[in-house]
């Protein structure tokens, strides 16, 4: 049985001794989607280190229809926040480039540029750049690496969706920010559409291994394969001595 109160306890407290050992005084400064993860990794910052050490960029790219999710939380949290339109940035790299691009390349581009706003802000700011991933999606590659994929430090990498959601509950969030279904804010669809299965599958596979559709697991296993270099550090050439 999963713990909530027990492990956002210890979660709080590791972000406690991060700062600590990795600029006592910093702040956390965390993209704000209004969706749960960024939800939960800012509130779990604030009670850590208090809403004052706690700031959040909201990063719409033209219209973002939801950004009254993210509003919703930086109010509810009481947190600073600035908001920083992101299109003309994607519009202006587009136009500067000589080259088609691909629509890989096209689709991770605004989360990249997200990335490097975090920075500008966290480095003008006395911050730290919180990774908002979760588990789930860092399973299967779900992320723009150094995009959403990129960050200081990682709350929420080694806890499940449905985890998330139920510390979520225990840190007493908006039901709307806990339940809102998960778009991937890139292409308008949802994860699960994108994926081929639900989180739900998903998570339990994750930690019980167990899974009725073998189809769906066959997938799980391919996109988990595939994306493992995500999650590792870059290679590097050693020269023999």
């Amino acid at each position: 049985m999963f713990d909530a109160v027990k492990v956002k306890d210890e979660c709080v407290q590791w972000i406690r001794d991060f700062f600590e050992e990795n600029g006592p005084g910093c702040n956390a400064v965390l993209g704000i989607s209004g969706g749960k993860d960024s939800s939960v990794a800012a509130a779990l910052c604030v009670e850590a280190l208090g809403k004052d050490r706690v700031i959040g960029v909201l990063m719409p790219c033209g219209e973002q229809h939801d950004i009254d999710m993210a509003y919703m939380l930086v109010n509810h949290l009481d947190i600073k926040h600035y908001v920083v339109n992101i299109k003309d940035a994607v519009e202006g790299l587009k136009g500067s480039m000589p080259l088609e691009l691909s629509t890989q390349s096209l689709t991770n581009m605004p989360p990249r540029i997200r990335m490097t706003t975090l920075y500008a802000v966290s480095q003008s700011c006395n911050g730290r750049v919180v990774n908002t991933c979760n588990l789930s999606e860092d399973w299967v590659g779900y992320s723009t690496r150094y995009g959403d994929a990129a960050g200081d430090f990682s709350p929420l990498c080694n806890l499940t969706v449905q985890e998330v959601k139920e510390i979520g509950r225990i840190l007493k969030l908006p039901d709307a920010l806990v339940d809102k279904v998960p778009i991937d804010g890139l292409c308008g669809k949802t994860d699960e559409d994108n994926l081929g299965f639900t989180y739900a599958e998903l998570d339990r596979y994750i930690r019980t291994g167990e899974i009725e559709d073998m189809a769906k697991k066959e997938r799980i296993d391919t996109l988990h394969k595939r994306n493992l270099f995500k999650l590792q550090l870059m290679p590097g050439f050693e020269p023999s001595v």
